[in-house]
């Protein structure tokens, strides 16, 4: 509690839809450290190479009170002999930063930065920031850097169904009949002496984590030009000796420049290993990597972009690599002045215009790249997109230098600003880059704003004191000016990625394939931005910001202190839930309704948020940040930020739900981008796995094609304002709050709802999917991928389990647990199946089941033969589990409760978790403690007999295949073929039929609605006893 920020999320569901609240992934396995010794990050450059720029001015310093002793060893010696843990006092931190840290340099010429974080360790308490790292669950289409990762994350062992790319939640199912809503006070009154009486019976001991790093200054940069991709190929293959190969790291990363490598590095020194059956399967390995990044826009532009650099220059090298070693061809030189056409994957309109500038390194502790970013991706009145918005050209911009090694590096740095277009404003796009060149030339008249500067200093120094350290910046007039004064027109380059230029680009990029041509600016544009064009009026620097907090003071509590939420208010119409410490929700909603009542859910939270977007920007700019997402079952609202202006923030949201309305070209534009969002997750193979997936498992659930069909069918804005009208009639609000706010604010909290004048739902509905129940056999629904230039196949087999109980939760989570390295083991490293390998332990509304799933190419493999070796893999495992030692058994358990007793290293991890124990009403705060008591009474008799009852006869097993295009998957009859093909603009499900190679084990799925129509339905289920 010692940080003033606070989390506020909040759901509403109304009558026409589903009381499903949203979720993200919570509940996944707790990833934790060794408690031995307190958790050391060591950040490093070798001598000799540019120094990596830390968010701390340690660089710069002398070590102090440091004797370097024989060999380059560090000794610090406190005043009575004994080694000290202070750290530098040179060394600027935040005052609620708890850690010490202390640089030092070797005599080698290592640099090195220690951090020694031993606070609430065995007992002692400590200051703990408040960091609230963002939530990915807004996975806009509109932002061409998305990977839209979906629940399918190999990182963890323990997965709660989570929804599409757009951010959508999906949750467990759980019983409504367990859900008391008979409580009256007295009841509230025992639930809060209960939770007192576990807060103070919990064990205070706790794990935390340990990280090291190490930045060597090489990189892709340093490819040979006879060997692309050589970096990445080496990061695939370190490995030492004395730790067996591979297993002795955790993460490699390859920027252009430098290398980030986590491992145990004095042993991959003295003895490095370079295995040839190693080398040639991770050949397999960086190839599967490069082909999965090959349908993505994002990454085809940067290779573009590299590749229209001078001859020789390092952006222009292939930084990914392939099985076949191609030279690279001669660059486009940049000096002549063009913009390009490019045909994206996608269906997309985008505008990117960039710059190369003067390495900005140098600069950091003056920053003028994030004060130009600030300014240009400023969303308030006066800004860029405010204007273009105003016009219907644009939907989205973002502004500024990624930092990354390919954007910034001791060669050059990429200013860039790329805007999410309309179908009009494609139509525009001159207009539109002339808006932006106005915008800036503005901007250089004017010079930098002293004004503006301390406004963003103000912010970061609220960050700074209140969560994650940032370095303190100066004001320098003339650092600012030179880096602004090189954003104009006649150095920029124009790229526009439209599928409007199919048919128009006759040059082709090496690597990636991608279509585009080079053009000459039409000379009216490219006379005008020679001359002195005149200023745009409706363009100006932004109001002063009326949001940034100033009341930093700690709120007393006006309740009992209790370790877990309780519910402070209960009405007809919600109820709330509170925990002074950070965050607030609200769920709920109705009967299944058709396909375009869904979409129209959808139009309506995007048009909502469209409509916030310029009266929140100040708020968002504050370090005050907001959400609304469309869920399967209702609308959820979440804020968080610093207190002391949070209420503004959410009555400003609440005031414009009560107010909607749309006007019919902001109807029309947010439809047609939402037909773009529907094709973009579709045309991916993992997400359209995932789609399969949960239609064929969750009954009356709506796919993606059938929202995207229902879309493509018409819908009117008076639809939209009748589904608005009645959606807000009848509603269930249910929140938390938790942070630095008092249970008497909350309440207030809560009552900004009756702006709203809802009544209360006619009957109370189920907040999660209800799920079929698979009968035995092996069931195969094999379709194929809606991207015919794309290779990739995506193959999960699941077996569904059923209603069980928390220990049999936490004992299949165990399971995965054992199964992971083993998996990763047969099917990427010996088998070479492909680049994404991971077992999963899902939780599907309520129901339990678990997964393995791989992500090949058509290129190399059949779809069946991944199966069949995932097979495989499943027989050799439960040998393997079966002469599974006592001793590696009770490892496995002893990780896994470390893991789970890792303390939070910030409120997001507690709030959430609260949180989705609200959103899925299960309101078991603490089932960590007791999953961990479930993992005490394990034996291994229990793992080998629970694995083999599920994989033995009368299992329940269902393979899902997303159908790539390459050699080794025939072409179905009339189908086209090969990368210009496109994608299906018709949207819908093409079944495949079976081989012979599973003909005879596995039964088909040729029609999914025809299949789950035959099927028994599961009761709901919670999770919680």
């Amino acid at each position: 509690g010692s940080l003033s920020r606070s989390l506020l999320p909040v759901g509403v569901t109304g009558r026409k839809l589903w009381s499903e609240a949203g979720r993200k992934k919570k509940n996944k396995r707790r990833r934790g450290g060794r408690k031995e010794s307190p958790p050391v990050l060591l950040l490093a450059t070798m001598p000799g190479r540019n120094k990596a720029k830390s968010t701390c001015s340690c660089p710069d310093l002398r070590p102090n009170g440091q004797d370097v002793g024989d060999g380059g060893r560090v000794v610090r010696v406190g005043s009575e002999g004994s080694l000290g843990n202070a750290g530098d006092p040179e060394i600027v931190k935040s005052p609620s930063d708890p850690k010490q840290y202390r640089y030092i340099k070797l005599q080698n010429g290592l640099q090195a930065l220690l951090i020694s974080d031993i606070s609430n360790l065995e007992g002692k308490t400590g200051n703990t920031t408040d960091e609230e790292e963002e939530e990915e669950e807004d996975e806009d289409e509109d932002d061409d850097d998305d990977d839209d990762d979906d629940d399918d994350d190999e990182d963890s062992g323990a997965e709660i169904e989570d929804d599409d790319e757009e951010g959508f939640d999906e949750e467990d199912d759980f019983d409504d009949e367990e859900r008391d809503h008979d409580d009256d006070l007295d009841t509230e009154d025992n639930e809060l002496e209960e939770l007192e009486a576990r807060t103070e019976a919990r064990k205070k001991t706790t794990e935390k984590q340990s990280a090291a790093a190490l930045c060597v200054g090489v990189g892709s940069f340093a490819d040979p030009d006879d060997l692309p991709g050589l970096a990445h190929f080496l990061e695939h293959n370190l490995g030492m000796l004395k730790y067996n190969l591979y297993q002795g790291f955790e993460l490699f990363f390859n920027q252009k420049q430098k290398c980030l490598l986590f491992f145990r590095w004095a042993q991959f020194f003295i003895h490095p290993l370079m295995i040839r059956d190693a080398i040639d399967r991770e050949v397999e390995a960086v190839d599967s990597e490069y082909q999965l990044a090959r349908p993505s826009d994002a990454n085809r532009k940067e290779m573009l972009f590299g590749s229209l650099a001078r001859p020789g220059h390092p952006m222009g090298k292939f930084f990914w690599g392939k099985i076949l070693k191609l030279r690279r061809n001669t660059h486009i030189g940049s000096s002549k002045k063009y913009f390009c056409l490019v045909v994206p994957i996608r269906k997309i309109h985008a505008l990117t215009i960039t710059w190369a500038l003067p390495p900005q390194q140098q600069h950091y502790r003056v920053k003028p790249l994030h004060y130009i970013s600030w300014l240009v991706g400023h969303e308030g009145k006066g800004s860029i997109l405010s204007y273009l918005r105003k016009k219907c050209w644009a939907l989205a911009l973002f502004g500024g230098n990624g930092e990354t090694g390919f954007e910034q590096n001791s060669t050059y740095s990429v200013f860039s600003i790329s805007i999410t277009l309309t179908d009009e404003g494609s139509e525009h796009f001159y207009e539109v880059a002339h808006t932006v060149f106005q915008y800036l030339k503005m901007l250089q008249k004017l010079g930098p704003e002293k004004r503006i500067f301390e406004e963003i200093q103000k912010i970061e120094d609220n960050e700074f004191h209140y969560q994650e350290q940032v370095l303190e910046v100066t004001f320098l007039l003339r650092v600012i000016a030179e880096a602004l004064n090189q954003l104009v027109p006649h150095k920029a380059n124009l790229v526009l990625l439209s599928g409007a230029n199919e048919g128009k680009c006759d040059l082709k990029e090496k690597w990636f394939g991608t279509q585009y041509s080079v053009e000459d600016v039409e000379n009216t544009w490219a006379e005008l931005w020679q001359n002195n064009f005149e200023l745009n009026p409706d363009l100006h620097l932004p109001a002063e910001n009326k949001y940034i907090a100033s009341d930093f003071t700690l709120k007393a509590f006006d309740c009992p202190e209790t370790e877990y939420p309780v519910k402070i208010v209960k009405t007809p119409q919600g109820c709330l839930w509170y925990k002074k410490d950070s965050k607030f929700k609200i769920p709920k909603g109705n009967m299944p309704p058709p396909a375009k009542v869904v979409v129209l859910f959808d139009i309506f939270v995007n048009i909502l948020t469209h409509n916030l977007a310029e009266p929140a920007y100040e708020a968002d700019v504050a370090q005050l940040e907001y959400k609304l997402v469309a869920g399967e079952h209702g609308l959820i609202i979440r804020v968080k930020g610093f207190n002391h202006k949070l209420p503004l923030l959410f009555q400003l949201i609440i005031d414009y739900l009560a107010e909607f309305s749309s006007t019919p070209a902001v109807f029309a534009m947010i439809t047609e981008q939402l037909k773009k969002t529907y094709f973009n997750i579709l045309i991916k193979p993992e997400t359209l796995a995932k789609d399969v997936r949960l239609l064929i498992l969750e009954y009356a659930r709506w796919s993606m094609i059938d929202k995207y069909r229902a879309l493509m069918d018409g819908l009117s804005l008076d639809s939209l304002l009748s589904f608005v009208q009645e959606f807000k009639s009848q509603l269930f609000v249910e929140g938390l709050v938790q942070g630095n706010v008092t249970s008497t604010v909350s309440v207030t909290f809560f009552s900004f709802y009756s702006k709203l004048n809802f009544m209360p739902l006619e009957q109370e509905m189920p907040v999660q999917f209800q799920v079929v129940e698979l009968p035995s056999g092996h069931h195969l629904c094999k379709v194929r991928a809606l991207n015919k230039g794309d290779a990739n196949s995506e193959v999960t087999v699941y077996y569904q389990s059923g209603t069980r109980s928390l220990r049999e939760y936490t004992l299949m989570e165990l399971l995965v647990m054992h199964m992971e390295e083993p998996c990763f083991d047969f099917l990427r490293t010996k088998q070479t199946l492909g680049y994404h390998v991971y077992p999963t332990c899902r939780n599907t509304s309520g129901i339990l089941g678990f997964s393995v799933t791989v992500g090949t190419q058509a290129t190399k493999y059949n779809s069946e033969i991944v199966d069949r070796k995932i097979e495989e893999f499943l027989a050799s495992f439960e040998e393997k589990i079966e002469n599974l030692t006592e001793e590696a058994f009770n490892t496995q358990v002893t990780a896994l409760i470390k893991l789970k007793e890792c303390e939070d290293t910030h409120l997001g991890e507690e709030v959430d978790r609260n949180w989705n124990e609200v959103v899925t009403q299960q309101y078991l705060f603490d089932r960590l403690a007791h999953e961990i008591e479930a993992l005490k009474s394990f034996s291994k008799s229990d793992l080998a007999s629970w694995f083999k009852a599920h994989r033995g006869p009368g299992s329940k097993m269902l393979s899902v295949h997303v159908v790539g295009y390459g050699k080794h998957e025939p072409e179905e009859d009339g189908a086209p073929s090969g990368e210009d093909s496109g994608a299906c603009e018709g949207m819908q499900l093409l079944y495949l039929p079976t081989s012979p190679l599973l003909a005879d084990s596995t039964i088909p799925i040729t029609d999914i609605r025809a299949f789950t129509s035959t099927l028994n339905l599961l009761p709901f289920h919670k999770i919680v006893k």
